[in-house]
């Protein structure tokens, strides 16, 4: 889910304002360049027949088909949608297996919509109510209730429920539900649940919920926590991973099955993950759809009357062949041309560098004005754009869709951990986004622009809750995870980057990667440790930051042969790089160019030439990707003492890498 887009707006005033102050001080406009533009499309739009009144998707055969990933959970579910109240009625079969080498005793179940319940839930306190730009509406709460649990041999378990909260104690918190069963369920022995439960929909926020007559069915259904084995993550005993839902953090759970009949009111159309095993049945003023998915971890669905349906067929190097799907709301009819370009493209992209996608639809659903409570968010083959309240949006509407997509290989197939590791995620698809949106649209992005926005940097392995807030954890598992992969690069070169990439999503698609498996990964590809950048950078707090600290200059010689001895001292108040440039300009225009390696905490270097040292600027080309602190990269001095500027040059100087390359 892309946290980034509206504060991105924000920040960019705010470097704007700088920008309009730096040249009124110094009369001085530096060029920039041209930002990429909106593709020019078709405004004839073939209209494809609804998906009901369609045929079943060609996806696998539902009996023959070849695990890819260890399915541990097999869901069985009806779910009906009542319009007028809001609320999902709902059966559930769960036949989960224990993966582990020790008996489990119980099962924890994930009731997400309880977030909404009031706002003493964690998810609510943590949050204030807000998540991007979007705030919970007073009046319009969600919750789930388990109306009963059974286990397959007709014993009633609902009175043994219990409601948990491993991770405040917050007794107010109804997210995590643990049920005891009747008998312990041994290594590799498999356990059957049927529950029927309720659920109250929000006005769209936080990923789920209704606009008018749209809905958003995303973490809708009671859903088993993961179980995670001896050695996954480091794990020393296998067991649960349990964490109530957080204001910041998204969702884990393991692979399986699903199998979802889904009932609305006839003239509704469902968007879903997976594909048709039959076409829609509609009967008595209702609609009934029937889905079917494997290999995923998770199942999300979105119904609207009004949704304009489009569809085509795409294959290409790595993508055996796709059906993509859009749902689009009828203010965005005429821009279905830009999103199926966006979703190719991505695809085609995202495939050939990190491996293929291996599922037969993929689904964007468009919420409509007012959706984007709903919107920017990735579930298993279907995503959601932003809402359609812009009738000409700008690149953000590719960006976004971009962006999600990538969210098909580091969350969906590379199912990291978003509790506890939400950087594997993030950080990783904003890198793939930024690759995609400068190959296909010429959107550089503006590196020293965006490490600048880093002002709180705090470790990647971390819990997503324990960043101080929602902005703190953008910056980090976002930004700085992707400028820390950029680093990276930067280090090894393009080439070696796309093979520990790509050996990477090869090594742990259909599994859950730690930070430490990437680490070796790197390390595995590169034959070099990577313990000092790891701990400084990953597991660490730092960001680079070189500073000129003085320079004094000294006359000497004779009169009409002079030379001047300039003393220039830089210290290191930051992280290591091995490599720091650093750039000396003499009074009669000369240049020397010096590279230290920056091991020490200082380094003074004593340069004699026919003229002083007037100014310094390190890393003069941007090349440390790490450096958040630009200012204090350049000094500029003069023999008259009164005439020392240095942080109206470090403010030009920055500039030019704004005005440079502006693109976000």
């Amino acid at each position: 889910m892309n946290a980034l887009f509206n504060s991105r707006k924000v920040q960019w005033f705010a470097v704007m304002l700088l920008a309009a102050g730096a040249v009124l001080i110094t009369n001085t406009l530096l060029p920039s360049t041209s930002r990429g533009t909106v593709p020019v499309v078709s405004k004839e739009v073939p209209i494809a027949k609804t998906p009901d009144m369609q045929p079943a998707d060609n996806g696998k055969p539902l009996e023959t088909s070849t695990p890819l990933s260890y399915r541990i959970a097999e869901y069985h579910m009806n779910v009906a949608y009542t319009p007028e109240t809001r609320q999902l009625q709902g059966q559930q079969t769960l036949t989960w297996e224990n993966p582990g080498n020790v008996p489990v005793q119980e099962l924890y179940f994930h009731l997400y919509p309880n977030a909404f319940a009031s706002k003493k839930t964690t998810f609510m306190r943590e949050s204030g109510g807000k998540l991007r730009d979007d705030e919970a509406k007073a009046d319009s709460g969600g919750s789930m209730e388990l109306l009963s649990v059974k286990s397959d041999t007709g014993d009633d378990l609902t009175k043994r429920m219990a409601f948990v909260q491993p991770d405040d104690g917050n007794k107010d918190d109804h997210t995590l539900l643990k049920i005891p069963l009747s008998k312990p369920v041994g290594p590799g022995e498999t356990v059957t649940v049927k529950t029927e439960f309720l659920v109250k929909l929000p006005a769209a926020f936080a990923r789920m919920g209704y606009v008018d007559d749209f809905v958003m069915a995303g973490q809708w259904f009671p859903k088993v926590a993961a179980y995670e084995r001896k050695g996954t993550r480091g794990r020393t005993e296998a067991g649960w991973n349990l964490h109530q839902y957080h204001g910041n953090s998204e969702f884990y759970a393991d692979f399986g099955m699903y199998d979802v009949k889904i009932q609305v009111p006839a003239n509704y159309i469902v968007a879903a993950t997976g594909h048709p095993v039959k076409p829609a049945v509609t009967e008595k003023g209702t609609k009934t759809y029937q889905f079917y998915a494997e290999d995923v971890h998770d199942f999300a669905w979105s119904a609207s009357p009004h949704f304009v349906y489009a569809e085509q067929s795409f294959s290409a190097p790595q993508v055996p062949g796709v059906k993509i799907k859009l749902y689009l709301d009828p203010n965005h009819q005429d821009l279905k041309d830009r999103y199926m370009y966006a979703a190719k493209k991505a695809l085609s992209r995202y495939s050939q560098w990190y491996g293929t996608y291996p599922y037969s639809t993929l689904s964007i659903v468009v919420p409509p004005p007012g959706g984007n409570g709903a919107g920017g968010m990735e579930y298993p083959t279907l995503v959601t754009a932003w809402g359609a309240s812009d009738k000409d949006p700008d690149l953000e509407l590719e960006r976004v869709v971009v962006h999600e997509i990538g969210h098909q290989f580091f969350y969906g197939l590379v199912a990291s951990n978003e509790f506890e590791e939400a950087w594997l995620d993030e950080g990783f698809t904003s890198y793939a986004e930024d690759k995609v949106m400068e190959a296909e649209y010429g959107e550089v992005p503006n590196l020293p622009v965006e490490s600048s926005y880093i002002t709180s940097p705090n470790g990647l392995q971390k819990e997503a809750w324990a960043y101080k807030g929602h902005d703190q954890y953008a910056e980090n598992v976002y930004t700085r995870g992707k400028l820390v992969l950029k680093a990276i690069e930067q280090q090894v070169g393009t080439k070696m980057m796309d093979r520990i990439m790509q050996t990477y999503f090869a090594r742990w698609q259909f599994k859950h990667p730690s930070t430490k498996d990437f680490q070796q990964v790197v390390e595995d590809v590169s034959k070099t440790k990577w313990d000092d950048f790891f701990n400084q950078y990953v597991y660490g707090e730092m960001m680079m930051d070189y500073s000129v600290e003085s320079v004094h200059v000294q006359p000497q010689g004779v009169k009409g042969a002079e030379t001047y001895e300039s003393t220039v001292r830089i210290v290191k108040l930051g992280g290591n790089s091995p490599e720091v440039p650093i750039q000396f300009h003499f009074a009669d225009g000369t240049t020397l160019d010096k590279t230290w390696d920056g091991k020490e905490g200082s380094i003074e270097f004593k340069l004699t030439h026919a003229s002083p040292v007037d100014w310094v600027r390190i890393d003069p080309k941007y090349t440390l990707i790490l450096e958040n602190k630009h200012i204090n990269n350049f000094y500029q001095t003069q023999l008259d003492t009164k005439w020392q500027i240095r942080w109206n040059l470090g403010i030009i100087q920055f500039l030019q890498a704004v005005f440079g390359s502006v693109a976000w």
